[in-house]
Order: structure tokens, then C-alpha cells, then sequence
């Protein structure tokens, strides 16, 4: 089966939208939040826990997988649903906000960047064809373009990674040799609504399949963030899924749906479980807190996650101030099961027309963490 997009439901008063991606391993309603499994894993999860979650998407790192452990061994496995027993849809980034973010380790030319290893040293060689080259090796349902992802306010420099950013998306859409996989196009452009128009405008002329909005959840505010998504929603094709990358968490999903974003991932809620925090519909709740010692309480009664139906608080306190590995497993357990229902109930209120309602009850509730950093797929 072919990918596709079917735009099903629009929000009369926003411009949240549900609809449904089909792909040869299963459909995706959207919108849809992707778990981050970096090294082709979940941290602390097994595909079976997925499954019982209801994922529907995970995202794997082309960067980490291509270091280790190498696309050849995985595409020997017959890529990368068989590699790691995945038998769900998987996306693949490009590797292009890893390698950038190497600073003093990677050096850009117009074909492509070279780069040493964080592991070991060793030198590497991307160019466009050669990113193509490995997400084809590996397999993922939905592949990303090689993008260059500059820090969003110099302006002079976000023109010229953009143009060279256009460039590499021609030569990805050549270099493409599988139709099984769906190509999409990354918009950059940083905190300038110009360049972000520009960008949606170009990659729009070489008809991707689906198009993701980089090079943001990088230090811009929430606020410069979310008058880009205004920018793009009115360029980037209504029958196309849009995917903002590394964002993610709960109050971000509510403003960014509203913009018109299908797709989200973020490291977010696997990263703080293993430092011991959880989401609740009241804000984040840190269990190595003393005054949760005693509490016999779940993390939130209602919910009905594995961890809630079975542990109490001063239980999970005690495994993550012994530093005992279930201590992560159950957090995570915990944090993904609220971000991928608080998606289910997202989308099922678009569909019945109550979701900005139930937009405003969620954010008068959630009590924002100010420093809270929004990751990107790093861990």
C-alpha cells in the first residue's frame, strides 16, 4: 500500500484538523504524538508495551542508527520493523539537527557535511543522497529530507542554510529510489516570517508527500513559534500532513494543534520519567519529593495506565530514590500513556466539535513548567 493523507475533520473555530495517514504498516490517525526510540528502542519499553499503549508512530534517529549499528546490518535484518519486532509505522529524521549540533565537530559545503562521531572520533560524510541512501536502507514508512538547522535569529545565516536547505531537498526528491516510503520536505527558515514563507513556497513546488517544520523548539519562544505555524498554515497544502519536529509537550500539542500541526515528537516525556517526574492534568509532579514518601495514592486516580492501576506514589518514590531501573520503566509507562491519550481525547474533540472547550478546561488546569525545556530527539 501506497502512503496517504485523508483530511477527515476540521475545527470550525481553530485550524485543528484529525485525519488519517495510511502506510503499508498500518494507519495513523491524526493528530498524532510519535514516542522517540532514538537507538531503534523506547527507552525501558518493549514493542508489546507500545502496542498496549496505542502507539501508533515511533520515531527512530537516522544519525545514531547509521553510527550503531550501521544501516547495513539493519537493512541485513530486512529494516528496521524486523530489526527491533516493531510491527506498527516508523518515521526516520535525517540526522540534520545531530549533525548541527555538533558543534566544532562538522564542517558545511554545498554538497554536503562532514562530521566526527560523538562516539568515537571517527569522520563521516553526509550529503543528501547519501541520507536518502541510509533511512532507504533502513526502512521507516515516513523518511525526512537532509535539512541544515541554524540557530532561528540570525537572519542573514537563516538565508543562506535556507537556500542550501532547498538545494538538498531537489537533490532528496532525486535521489529517492523506494515508493514504498514517503519522502517529506523540511520547512526552515527560523523566527522570520519571510523565510518561512519562502520555504513553504518552494518545497510546496516539488510536491512532497508531507512536509515537517524544523528549526524550531530550539530557543525561540513559544510565542515567535507559534506565529511561524500562523505563517505556514496558510501555504502548506491542506491535503498534506504537516509534522512540527522535537515538540511536545502537553501544552504545546493543544496550541499547535490549533495551528494546524498533525504530527508531533518529542523526547520529552521518556526524558523526564528517568528523572523522575510525570505528567498529571494539574503539571508536572516530581516524585523524589520527600512529601510523597508516604502517599498512597496512584500518580493520578483516575488514570489507568498499568502504573496507576497499580502502585502507589510512596512506592514509586522508594524505586527512584534506590535507583531502581523499574522506577524508569514505570514512569515511562505512566508519561507516555497520558500523551497519547491526551492525543486520542485532542482528536476525538475535534471530530465532535468541542475541542476548543476542551482546550481551555485542559490549559486553565495545567500548571506550565516555565523552564521546561521542549527536547529534540537526542535520547
Amino acid at each position: 500500500m501506497t502512503f496517504s493523507f485523508d483530511l477527515i475533520s476540521q475545527d470550525k473555530n481553530s485550524h485543528a484538523r484529525a485525519g488519517m495517514i495510511h502506510t503499508s504498516y498500518g494507519d495513523i490517525p491524526t493528530p498524532v504524538f510519535a514516542p522517540v526510540g532514538t537507538q531503534a528502542t523506547v527507552k525501558t519499553l518493549t514493542p508489546a508495551d507500545l502496542q498496549e499503549l496505542g502507539a501508533t508512530l515511533i520515531l527512530s534517529n537516522t544519525y545514531h542508527l547509521y553510527l550503531r549499528p550501521g544501516p547495513d546490518l539493519i537493512a541485513d535484518f530486512g529494516g528496521l520493523h524486523r530489526f527491533m519486532q516493531w510491527d506498527g509505522p516508523i518515521l526516520t529524521d535525517s540526522g540534520g539537527f545531530q549533525v548541527f549540533s555538533l558543534e566544532g565537530l562538522r564542517e558545511i559545503d554545498e554538497e554536503g557535511v562532514t562530521f566526527r562521531s560523538h562516539l568515537d572520533g571517527s569522520q563521516h560524510r553526509f550529503t543528501p543522497e547519501r541520507v536518502i541512501a541510509i533511512q532507504e536502507k533502513l526502512g521507516a514508512d515516513i523518511i525526512m529530507a537532509f535539512d541544515e538547522c541554524p540557530a532561528p535569529d540570525d537572519y542573514d545565516y537563516n538565508v543562506a542554510a535556507l537556500d542550501r536547505t532547498h538545494r538538498w531537498a531537489a537533490r532528496c526528491r532525486t535521489a529517492q529510489s523506494r515508493s514504498d516510503q514517503a519522502l517529506y520536505g523540511i520547512v526552515q527558515g527560523g523566527i522570520f516570517a519571510d523565510l518561512r514563507a519562502r520555504s513553504a513556497q518552494f518545497l510546496t513546488s516539488l510536491d512532497f508527500p508531507g512536509y515537517g517544520i524544523g528549526g524550531l523548539s530550539v530557543g525561540e519562544t513559544k510565542a515567535q513559534m507559534h506565529e511561524m505555524l500562523d505563517v505556514l498554515h496558510h501555504i502548506l497544502p491542506q491535503d498534506k500532513p504537516r509534522y512540527l519536529m522535537g515538540v511536545g509537550s502537553p501544552e504545546d500539542l493543544f496550541e499547535c494543534v490549533a495551528r494546524g500541526v498533525d504530527q508531533f515528537d518529542c523526547v520529552l516525556p521518556t526524558r523526564i520519567a528517568r528523572n523522575g517526574s510525570v505528567f498529571t492534568h494539574q503539571g508536572r509532579v516530581n516524585l523524589r519529593n520527600a512529601q510523597f514518601s508516604s502517599d498512597r495514592q496512584p500518580i493520578e486516580p483516575a488514570c489507568r495506565c498499568y502504573t496507576c492501576r497499580t502502585f502507589s506514589r510512596a512506592y514509586l518514590r522508594h524505586l527512584i530514590v534506590a535507583k531502581e531501573t523499574l522506577a524508569l520503566r514505570l514512569a515511562t509507562l505512566h508519561n507516555l500513556h497520558f500523551m497519547l491519550e491526551l492525543m486520542r481525547s485532542i482528536r476525538g474533540t475535534i471530530l465532535s466539535g468541542d475541542f476548543g472547550s476542551y482546550k481551555d478546561r485542559f490549559l486553565a488546569e495545567y500548571r506550565v513548567v516555565p523552564e521546561e525545556k521542549r527536547g529534540r530527539r537526542t535520547k
